[in-house]
């Protein structure tokens, strides 16, 4: 079943949302880096802790990058009357499955066949 004007409504909001706190996160994240920087460290083990712990973060931030892309695309294909359908087979993704992870672009069916072939070709 097509997603109704509220429900996209609805999903816009919340992907806007989503958005904008991971950008604020991001910008806050940057800062708090940059701050960092101007701190050095005398003992090299707390060089070496600091370092660890930038890197971990720097790998968190390019994933929240990346899920800030992807909700750009949500956005984008609700702007296009795409977003709801299934890349693969065409068919409608559930609103269940849209509410746990709106920027999903497959159907539980085609995603979970999708899982199958990655698990085939790993064995």
């Amino acid at each position: 079943m097509p997603l109704t004007k509220k429900q996209l409504a609805e999903f816009e909001q919340q992907l806007i949302q989503w958005r904008d706190e991971l950008e604020k996160g991001q910008q806050e994240n940057m800062r708090a880096m940059h701050e960092q920087e101007q701190n050095a460290f005398p003992d090299p083990t707390d060089q070496a802790s600091m370092e660890v712990d930038r890197n971990f973060d720097l790998r968190i931030k390019d994933r929240e990058r990346k899920l800030i892309r992807k909700i750009n695309q949500a956005l984008e294909r609700i702007k296009n009357g795409e977003f709801g359908i299934c890349e693969s087979c065409g068919g409608n993704i559930g609103v269940k499955r849209l509410q746990a992870r709106p920027v999903t672009t497959l159907c539980i069916d085609c995603k979970q066949e999708q899982e199958q072939q990655e698990r085939t070709r790993l064995d």
